[in-house]
């Protein structure tokens, strides 16, 4: 009997390692990093990209400015 219950235990401790070597913890920099790593793992449905695309159609372009007036600080008020 206690054989059988160090076994089970052995057995539970690795699959708790497997899992969290599965799962790949992960640090990131800045959340932007961590939801850029997010939005290359998830598959959007087909329906919801083409509505996001038609909504997202009929926005204005944003404005341009010249590289050199965006690394100054011009061209915007």
């Amino acid at each position: 009997m206690k054989h059988q219950s160090k076994l089970s235990e052995q057995q539970q401790q690795h699959a708790g390692e497997q899992q969290s070597q599965k799962s790949g913890a992960r640090e990131f920099a800045s959340p932007e990093e961590m939801l850029r790593y997010d939005a290359k793992q998830t598959v959007v449905p087909p329906a919801i990209a083409e509505r996001l695309r038609k909504s997202a159609g009929d926005l204005p372009a944003p404005p341009r400015t010249s590289w050199w007036k965006r690394l100054l600080g011009g061209g915007r008020s």
